[in-house]
């Protein structure tokens, strides 16, 4: 009987409200504690789009046209939409370039370093937004057509994060740090663009070209280390 009232109550014991708050304290303590100490950060990998002011979705689409997701992006309230233009330039076009959404200021055009010769238009390596002096195109929609007097950019490669993120990585806005990749055809990206700023997706962005050229598959984690220069 006491061996009974011994084991009956420690099976009380193990099944009261406060040992399972407890175990579930100390498991969520430990999975903060795993999240805050993790240095890894995904890969993204972009491939040539377009970002079109309102007014150059009228031109191109007809007044007052909206944007049909697609897909959500990374980033908060960005997504790839189903519409599609073409771009053109001197020497040439390319079509089904991707509008990504929502609309903004100013329209941009992120093309690759390949894609340049194509067009015969110069790839400027710039940070998103930074349009200032970059070259312009035509856009070709079902609608009508416009012509850009700036606004064609490569994208220069960066990390989004929020400032909290940045402060756990040791990093500051504006810093410009490198990356490494694993694999057969791993190696390091310098001047990577720390982009600290709230409602941010944590995330590297590199381009299709980075990406073929590295062997890198979109799910890929790295590290931040620091640059040499």
């Amino acid at each position: 009987m006491e061996d009974y009232e011994e084991l009956l109550g420690t099976l009380l014991e193990k099944l009261s409200p406060s040992s399972s708050n407890a175990a579930k304290i100390t498991n969520s303590a430990a999975t903060t504690t795993t999240a805050s100490n993790d240095q890894t950060i995904p890969v993204g990998i972009s491939n040539r789009h377009i970002h079109l002011s309102q007014d150059a979705l009228d031109k191109l689409f007809g007044t007052g046209f909206q944007l049909t997701k697609l897909k959500d992006l990374s980033q908060p309230g960005q997504y790839a939409s189903k519409e599609c233009v073409m771009i053109c330039g001197p020497k040439g076009m390319i079509n089904k370039v991707r509008i990504l959404g929502p609309v903004r200021p100013q329209t941009q055009v992120e093309i690759l370093q390949g894609d340049s010769f194509k067009l015969g238009v110069k790839g400027v390596l710039r940070l998103s937004g930074d349009l200032s002096g970059t070259p312009g195109i035509t856009i070709i929609g079902p609608k009508g057509s416009l012509e850009i007097p700036e606004g064609v950019i490569v994208a220069k490669r960066h990390i989004h994060m929020l400032p909290e993120e940045a402060a756990r990585f040791g990093v500051t806005n504006g810093e410009s740090v490198a990356i490494k990749f694993d694999g057969p055809r791993g190696g390091t990206l310098t001047d990577v663009i720390i982009r600290a700023k709230a409602n941010s997706g944590l995330e590297v962005h590199i381009d299709t070209e980075e990406a073929n050229a590295l062997g890198v598959t979109p799910g890929t984690k790295i590290k931040i280390i620091k640059s040499e220069n």
